[in-house]
């Protein structure tokens, strides 16, 4: 795609092949080569600013010292990048170098390499938060491999875990005209509508689930499926899965339960949009809103 969807393709090397060289590591940080992504309860650090900049601070090891777990990222213009995790702290840490603020108020005033950095940084540590046990004998894991890897401390079990994904399709149902099926959940802002998404299930394929969810949600059959992108959404652990399809009926069976409501709406109903409180698009960092304005373009 000429422009990538937000967090993705972010300039990161992620130099795979240098996350089992300790000496390797341990230089560039010692060398203060290195540069650490912070990370407090799922927080970033960012400098306050009209736009706000994505902050990274030099590496050291008494900075170091106080962190939890830390992650070589990979380099950034030959850098070596580390997110380091500092939720020990009851207090953010390093308000002399900015403010801890969550990625899904700020992430889409960020400039685009410094988004997909930090959020990639925040996935990384949430993942360590929640693995910290294994899955297979319940014993305690450590971190191996820079980050990438952690291991169960069982001798007999030794199971090694690694990050995970939870793939979901999200995908724009059209009538091959000039309208679109949008809904709305309960839980989301007032006027908060999108293009409908959901996960994919164990031995299901994207194809199938993208047909599958939008008749569990709307009751509508598709066809002409075809893949748009992909947008790494780490809230906390999802690559969204874009989708155009072709409605082939015009007649919805919303699922109460799954959403609010579900309505098609018109090109020039989204083109007028007022977004407030009555009705608005979703985030300007969501795939669901690329999907809809490239629609719109066609």
């Amino acid at each position: 795609m000429k422009t990538p969807n937000f967090y993705a393709s972010g300039g990161i090397d992620r130099a795979a092949h240098l996350r089992a060289d300790a000496q390797w590591i341990k230089q560039q940080i010692e060398d203060r080569t290195a540069r650490i992504v912070p990370v407090w309860r799922s927080q970033n650090l960012v400098m306050p600013g009209n736009p706000p900049i994505g902050v990274v601070v030099e590496a050291n090891r008494g900075l170091l010292m106080g962190a939890g777990t830390v992650v070589f990222l990979g380099l950034v213009e030959e850098i070596p990048h580390f997110a380091a995790d500092f939720s020990a702290h009851d207090d953010p840490p390093l308000a002399e170098h900015g403010q801890f603020r969550d990625m899904r108020g700020v992430g889409q005033l960020l400039a685009h390499h410094e988004g997909a950095l930090l959020v990639y940084a925040r996935a990384t540590i949430q993942w360590h938060l929640r693995h910290q046990f294994c899955g297979v004998c319940g014993s305690a894991t450590v971190s191996q491999d820079s980050g990438h890897m952690r291991k169960c401390t069982n001798a007999d079990c030794a199971a090694q875990h690694f990050p995970r994904l939870d793939p979901a399709v999200i995908m724009l149902v059209h009538d091959g005209g000039d309208r679109l099926i949008l809904g709305r959940q309960k839980n989301w802002p007032s006027g908060q509508n999108s293009v409908l998404a959901g996960f994919v299930e164990p031995g299901e394929s994207l194809e199938d689930a993208v047909a599958r969810e939008i008749f569990e949600e709307a009751g509508v059959e598709i066809t002409d499926i075809h893949y748009h992108s992909s947008q790494p959404w780490p809230f906390p652990s999802s690559i969204m899965l874009g989708f155009t399809a072709r409605a082939t009926g015009t007649t919805l069976n919303v699922n109460r339960e799954e959403l609010e409501d579900a309505r098609w709406f018109t090109r020039d109903n989204l083109l007028q949009s007022p977004e407030n409180d009555v009705f608005r698009l979703p985030r300007s960092d969501s795939i669901s809103r690329r999907l809809i304005e490239d629609w719109m373009k066609q």
